[in-house]
């Protein structure tokens, strides 16, 4: 019966083995940059570009239909343009960084519904918000694949750089050249992991993959070198459980596996070593957020 359940769906079906594919690689790099956000204080900052990345989207979806390199790339492009244009109000005005994301999530939101609905229907709109895992086809796998490779390959060249401008910026830039490079690439990052989300858990949901692990992760340990792979290892588990529970029960599949991330994360907040209401006292060691 549990073999049914947990193991013939995905030796049986075409679209659960994409599907599995396509969420692990989005699950194991785009976790770890969850962490990161987390400790820089900036989860904000996450949710906000996963919704700045719908108006461009939106575009390509009206220029080209639901064509994966035309919303990708208009994704890309919106997602980037945000992250500049919130540095540059939050450094030029008396704004602060958190109510000039809070300004660009709503507008971000709201066009690209309405840019969605010009052309498209509610079930169009439903596939942009939510996403459709069950329907990767080959060439949003390679996508998928290649950006889970880009970033982990970037997080292992750039980690002490990276844990460095997370801990210490200040210092950072008065040691290497790459403290004004350093930001940069982390956010556009997680911007590629937001466009590539957008695909299988659509702009809505995308974000949480990326934040509810991590957030979890970090109830568990003090250490960021346990932290990054422990949140891509909860990610994974997560998505298997989701995709289970909604080849099951007919849910929709991107809300199941971020129910799945928010109960690791709820009991996390209970039992967790490093930060949950029951933890033993222990002293705080490298990791602060």
């Amino acid at each position: 019966m549990l073999t049914e359940i947990l193991v013939s769906p995905f030796l049986d079906y075409e679209f659960m083995r994409r599907a599995l594919v396509g969420s692990l690689a989005l699950a194991v790099s785009g976790a770890p940059l969850g962490v990161f956000l987390i400790l820089r204080r900036m989860s904000l900052a996450g949710d906000a570009l996963s919704h700045a990345v719908l108006p461009g989207a939106a575009v390509g979806y009206l220029v080209a239909g639901l064509s994966l390199p035309a919303m990708t790339f208009g994704g890309l492009v919106a997602g980037l343009v945000v992250a500049i244009a919130t540095g540059a109000a939050s450094r030029f005005t008396t704004l602060r960084e958190d109510a000039s994301l809070a300004a660009f999530y709503l507008v971000s939101l709201a066009l690209g519904v309405v840019l969605v609905s010009l052309k498209g229907s509610s079930v169009d709109l439903l596939h942009v918000l939510f996403g459709s895992v069950f329907g990767l086809d080959d060439s949003a796998l390679v996508m998928l694949a290649g950006v889970s490779t880009l970033t982990l390959v970037a997080l292992a060249v750039f980690y002490r750089a990276l844990a460095m401008d997370t801990l210490d910026p200040l210092f950072l830039r008065q040691t290497s050249r790459l403290g004004e490079f350093i930001p940069f690439l982390f956010l556009g990052l997680v911007v590629l992991n937001l466009v590539a989300g957008f695909q299988a858990l659509g702009t809505l949901m995308a974000v949480g993959l990326i934040m509810l692990p991590a957030a979890a992760a970090r109830l568990w340990t003090h250490e960021l070198a346990v932290a990054l792979p422990l949140a891509a290892g909860v990610a994974a588990v997560c998505v298997y459980a989701g995709l289970v529970f909604s080849n099951e029960t007919g849910a929709p599949t991107g809300p199941a596996i971020i129910l799945a991330a928010g109960l690791v994360y709820f009991a996390s907040l209970i039992f967790g070593s490093a930060g949950g209401a029951l933890r033993l006292k222990r002293p705080r060691r490298h990791l602060e957020g």
